[in-house]
């Protein structure tokens, strides 16, 4: 029972990591409708600026925080300007493409600068484990959870609730009526982007403290899976961001301990098909008509 439990809580760990990833790609692909995949490798980008910010410039934990989610937003946004804003009116194929020019573009920068040897990530704080019925929680877990939480809570009321939120809700729905209406298309996306790798930044710091070695191609597969997890949990959606990455966390953990570390990958992906098959725009997804 006890393995139960810390199987559990590994992956509830793992799960809002990538709960944290998976928010921010629904927050582009829900305002946006770009998926952009070059998430994973902004979180790369996050963590080496912890590393630089503290390891080589001195300067203390909050300031590598705080830095880290500013570089992270101002990168985001330069990718939108750069590379995506130009493709407003391309087919996805070719947003696509760029994507994944933008990801390796990223990893290749990384990789001349750093090299390709693993960097260790500072410990920016630490949380002290707790013991509950004989079971030792790892206080890293529970604040990586609650921090998934809260971000999510304050998305949704961002969204749903502010001025800025419901003009970027309205972009979602129709980018030519909105701007009729006197909303600034441009600044919304651009705000989407930015808020979305600023959580990328979030990420990188409990990715980097969970699993301490970065190196440039650290964001790829973490990335993948999140937006595996926004697939799951309903792409565009916040709430289904945060179940599916904490389901998707869950599954995988529960794979490598009782089934095999060989075939937690395939596992999760094929749970992933079985639901979609079932339920296609995801567990908290909602069909989308379209008057044609």
């Amino acid at each position: 029972m006890v393995h139960f439990i810390q199987t559990l809580l590994s992956g509830l760990s793992l799960g809002s990591i990538y709960a944290l990833i998976a928010l921010g790609y629904t927050m582009v692909y829900g305002i946006a409708k770009m998926l952009n995949f070059a998430h994973g490798d902004v979180i790369m980008i996050g963590a080496y600026a912890g590393i630089v910010i503290v390891a080589q410039l001195g300067m203390p934990p909050v300031a590598a925080i705080v830095l880290s989610v500013v570089i992270c937003a101002l990168l985001g946004m330069l990718i939108e300007y750069l590379a995506y804003k130009p493709l407003r009116q391309a087919p996805p194929l070719s947003v696509l493409i760029t994507a994944i020019g933008v990801s390796y573009f990223l990893q290749n920068i990384a990789l001349l600068i750093f090299g390709s040897q693993q960097k260790a990530y500072p410990t920016l704080f630490e949380v002290p484990d707790f013991t509950v019925g004989g079971v030792v929680v790892d206080g890293g877990t529970v604040l990586t959870l609650c921090t998934s939480a809260i971000i999510m809570v304050v998305l949704t009321f961002f969204i749903n609730k502010t001025k800025l939120g419901k003009a970027m809700r309205a972009v979602s729905e129709d980018k030519a009526a909105s701007a009729l209406m006197g909303i600034s298309v441009n600044r919304a996306i651009t705000l989407t982007f930015a808020i979305g790798s600023a959580l990328a930044a979030f990420a990188s710091i409990f990715y980097g403290i969970t699993y301490v070695y970065i190196k440039p191609t650290t964001g790829a597969m973490p990335g993948i899976k999140a937006f595996t997890a926004a697939v799951f949990g309903g792409i565009g959606s916040i709430p289904g961001a945060m179940l599916g990455g904490i389901l998707l966390g869950m599954i995988e953990q529960f794979s490598k301990t009782y089934i095999s570390t060989l075939w937690a990958d395939a596992i999760v992906f094929g749970v992933l098909v079985l639901v979609l098959v079932v339920k296609p725009t995801g567990l908290l997804g909602r069909k989308i008509s379209e008057k044609v």
